[in-house]
């Protein structure tokens, strides 16, 4: 089965860089604040964190709510376009699950 254009595009993009899926784990765990991912994993910097939440803000995986705080509040939540990715990245790990019980069988 091949991808069609856009899905691979949006793969590609996506799988591009090492950091969405850390994010992603991150908000699956609660974290859904810029600050507190950032905090969280060693060596992700702010550029890098800005320009990744960028990204899946673009591609429509993740949407930006603002509270009109002092001082503001940002957190980050799935869309439904992110909610079904997260399913078909639980489809893959499964996947990966399913390999390294098999590691070593005879197929």
């Amino acid at each position: 089965m091949l991808f069609s254009q856009p899905a691979a595009v949006v793969l590609e993009t996506i799988m591009g860089c090492k950091w969405p899926l850390t994010v992603y784990q991150l908000m699956e765990g609660g974290i859904d604040r810029r600050g507190a991912m950032e905090r969280s994993v060693e060596g992700l910097s702010a550029k890098v964190l800005n320009d990744c939440l960028r990204r899946n803000l673009e591609l429509g995986i993740l949407e930006k709510i603002s509270f009109p705080e002092i001082p503001p509040r940002v957190e980050y939540v799935f869309t439904k376009r992110g909610r079904h990715l997260q399913k078909v990245l639980a489809a893959v790990a499964e996947f990966q699950d399913e390999i390294d019980a098999d590691d070593g069988k005879a197929i």
